[in-house]
């Protein structure tokens, strides 16, 4: 005799209503960082239009970006440097990466010297991927 009754153990249904909003959040989360990790501009400088210029869509891993101010400050990272600092910091990361790329995004208006110093550090480092950030140039903006 067979006491025991025969009870199937019915699965519980997977919740959706929480996946949803796990995924929405991670949607958000990504949204916002490739946007801040798209652009690391500072906000004050207006790089130079040319008309071959174009705005990078999609960065490179492990490029630096070096910022030069009106007033030949320089900021990498979010963090004002000295031209000691920053060959150090060049240095440290030529040793390791050999093709290291810089991109230089240098005011429209800053003195051509500031731009020259960076450019003469980044050789001592050893680095010699440069490039220059620039713009496409503003529709309304005449042509000279």
């Amino acid at each position: 005799m067979n006491f025991r009754k025969q009870h199937s153990i019915e699965p519980t249904p997977m919740q959706l209503a929480p996946l949803v909003d796990v995924l929405f959040l991670l949607v958000i989360f990504f949204a916002v960082t490739s946007h801040y990790a798209k652009n690391e501009q500072v906000m004050d400088i207006s790089v130079p239009a040319a008309d071959e210029g174009k705005e990078k869509e999609s960065r490179n891993v492990g490029e630096i970006i070096i910022n030069i101010k009106t007033s030949g400050e320089i900021v990498v990272n979010g963090q004002q440097l000295t031209e000691e600092e920053l060959l150090a910091k060049l240095k440290n990361i030529a040793a390791i990466y050999k093709d290291q790329a810089v991109i230089l995004r240098g005011d429209e208006v800053v003195d051509y010297k500031f731009v020259i110093r960076v450019l003469d550090t980044c050789q001592k480092a050893g680095i010699w991927n440069i490039a220059f950030a620039t713009r496409k140039p503003d529709a309304e903006a005449p042509k000279k």
